[in-house]
């Protein structure tokens, strides 16, 4: 059994002579013309982290609508994810502090299987959420040995199929055995491996963290967006990929009781949950 790790680590320093550059750069990947609010709300959470930038890389038809709703990010309108000389001149437009959240509004088709497939080739640490994970779990059997460094955030019904395409049996539903299922995806991509629920669990194969924050206010359709913009907008800052996971479930989780104690479990929208995430990192600086 992987050990548990208790402490939780410190948010990224504020220096008073930084800039938008010092904490840098999110990249979202994903949506669809039918489906451009996951997109943007992982955005809107990436940069109510503190990444100084956020891009959102989709289709053209559905940049515009992304970007209405979150002016502060810029665009990077992207046809063809399954294109490998499309996606590297998209790429070569990146800085070295940049993370990819990628998924968010993404459906599993044979372009995302490819699409994906290219992106584990490259150098930018990712993290993987929803859509991105259902192609992954596709293309499972091909997963490259040489990878970037990856954070995996599913879900029970996301874990499901990535276990059965790879043969693990452990029930992600079990609290029992969350942090075994969680430890052996991890140790399988050799990532960091999220998996959500009541006491989100994160491990990276030798230690895991169960999460005590979070209420049923998190049933909201795009907290999980949501999470995965936290999660990278920490990594783009200068957070390891284990402790900003950790710190990432916590302060979503922490936002949420925000919500509750004001208002009760029910109602919150992801949009109230990003905006509530500033507040919780504040609570979090004071206490350390």
């Amino acid at each position: 059994m992987a050990a548990q790790s208790t402490t939780l680590p410190p948010v990224p320093d504020r220096p008073a002579d930084s800039h938008k550059g010092t904490y840098g750069t999110v990249v979202v990947v994903g949506g669809q013309p039918h489906m451009i609010g996951a997109p943007a709300l992982a955005a809107t959470a990436a940069l109510r982290t503190g990444a100084g930038l956020c891009k959102i890389m989709t289709h053209p038809e559905a940049l515009p609508h992304c970007l209405t709703i979150e002016p502060s990010a810029t665009g990077l309108p992207t046809p063809y994810l399954d294109d490998e000389e499309v996606v590297r001149r998209s790429f070569e437009q990146l800085k070295p502090l940049t993370v990819l959240a990628v998924g968010p509004g993404m459906i599993e088709s044979p372009m995302g299987h490819r699409g994906i497939s290219i992106i584990l080739k490259h150098k930018f640490t990712t993290v993987l959420d929803a859509g991105g994970l259902n192609n992954l779990a596709a293309i499972a059997d091909r997963f490259p040995q040489q990878h970037c460094p990856l954070v995996l955030t599913p879900h029970p019904g996301e874990f499901g199929r990535l276990a059965r395409a790879i043969g693990i049996k452990h029930d992600p539903t079990d609290p029992d055995a969350r942090p075994a299922a969680a430890a052996a995806l991890a140790k399988h991509f050799g990532a960091i491996v999220v998996l959500k629920g009541h006491h989100t669990v994160v491990s990276d194969g030798q230690q895991h963290y169960v999460n005590q924050t979070g209420n049923p206010a998190l049933a909201t359709a795009g907290s999980g967006d949501i999470l995965t913009g936290v999660i990278a907008s920490l990594i783009a800052q200068g957070m390891g990929l284990y402790d900003a996971a950790v710190l990432g479930v916590y302060l979503h989780g922490l936002a949420a009781d925000f919500w509750a104690n004001d208002n009760g479990p029910v109602g919150m929208t992801a949009r109230d949950l990003a905006n509530l995430i500033p507040a919780a990192i504040k609570q979090h600086r004071n206490a350390m």
